[in-house]
């Protein structure tokens, strides 16, 4: 267990004061699961949430720690973690990812095989409200990321700070605050925390972004100018997503006894192409193919633009996207159906 940094006074720690309101949405839920890793914004968040559900008619506090199993010190920090729990007085459970580890995106399985041992938890504890200890500088760390791989408009929103995810809700209670005061909270309640050396290590994406922090908030692009970016495309993306989906409940139609939709393509032509993508991705969705994975942006993007072309001269059209067979008329009605057994993937001289 070790500090990472002084206290500094441009960094305060937080208290229970400032805490009530920052769990204020959370008052409501019968039980909630805290994800405690060992480091100190978990450690924080614990102990905050501690001292807040003491109070009567708050929910039933319990944590859990995922034992990844990819560092000889995990087993010991998860248990130095299960320690904490029983001297805050909090139910903890020590949960292991187990079987053979990924060569190849460690981090990203390594994230959903936490997220799916997390669900399990919550639910067998009675369907908890799963509460993670992200802070803004993971949001700005996050945008960057999602920037550089291309993520349209939604997927720089960013973080929400509630979400679902496997099935449960996912609330994230300190995503505005810096990480420097989690640090400065755990150090002034003489809390135990560790440091993952993973988080420093150039091997991985996060952590490179994060070492080139510091010279971008020298130009002026720091983690509250990205997380206030964030927030304002969540907004933007909220308002396009309730027009959008407003209009797939108006022009989407299904076929009588038959696996199929209809979509009014001619009307919907008349929208800006950022709603024209996002029913088309609705009515993807809405068929509930079981294809290989989400279809990509890209992929959506050309599509649609192939789609406008040929709408906008009077063409039929037909293409194949994520396990979906979407089929233009001349008229301008665009159908929906599943693609047939394959045919995907297998040459018709294999059958």
């Amino acid at each position: 267990m070790s500090a990472v940094e002084p206290l500094s006074n441009d960094y305060p720690p937080i208290g229970a004061c400032e805490a009530t309101p920052l769990f204020a949405d959370l008052a409501g839920e019968p039980r909630l699961l805290v994800a405690v890793s060992g480091g100190p914004d978990s450690v924080a968040l614990l102990a905050l949430l501690a001292d807040w559900a003491r109070e009567p008619g708050r929910p039933l506090l319990a944590a859990a720690t995922v034992d990844h199993g990819l560092r000889a010190a995990s087993a010991d920090e998860a248990v130095a973690v299960a320690a904490l729990c029983a001297r805050l007085a909090i139910p903890h459970r020590i949960l292991h990812w187990e079987g053979n580890k990924p060569s190849s995106r460690l981090q990203e399985r390594a994230r959903a095989a936490r997220y799916a041992l997390l669900a399990q938890e919550a639910e067998r504890i009675g369907g908890a409200v799963l509460v993670t200890a992200h802070t803004r500088d993971d949001q700005a760390e996050t945008l960057l990321m999602r920037m550089a791989r291309g993520s349209g408009p939604s997927g720089l929103a960013g973080m929400r700070t509630r979400v679902m995810r496997h099935g449960m809700a996912l609330a994230r209670p300190l995503l505005g605050l810096p990480k420097a005061r989690l640090i400065a909270t755990a150090q002034a309640r003489g809390l135990p925390f560790v440091t993952d050396p993973s988080n420093g290590d150039p091997k991985f994406a996060r952590a490179r972004w994060r070492a080139l922090m510091p010279q971008l908030a020298a130009e002026g692009l720091d983690a509250e100018r990205l997380s206030l970016l964030a927030g304002r495309l969540a907004r933007l993306d909220e308002a396009v997503s309730a027009r959008a989906q407003a209009i797939a409940d108006a022009q989407l139609s299904a076929e009588p006894g038959a696996p199929l939709l209809r979509l009014n393509f001619e009307a919907l032509r008349q929208e800006p192409e950022e709603i024209v993508l996002r029913v088309v991705a609705l009515a993807i969705a809405r068929l509930d193919v079981e294809a290989e994975g989400a279809v990509r942006l890209e992929r959506l993007e050309a599509f649609v633009s192939a789609l406008l072309e040929a709408a906008q001269a009077g063409l039929p059209l037909t293409r194949t996207l994520a396990g979906t067979v979407l089929t233009l008329r001349r008229d301008g009605a665009l159908s929906l159906r599943p693609e047939g057994p394959r045919r995907r993937g297998i040459h018709p001289a294999s059958s």
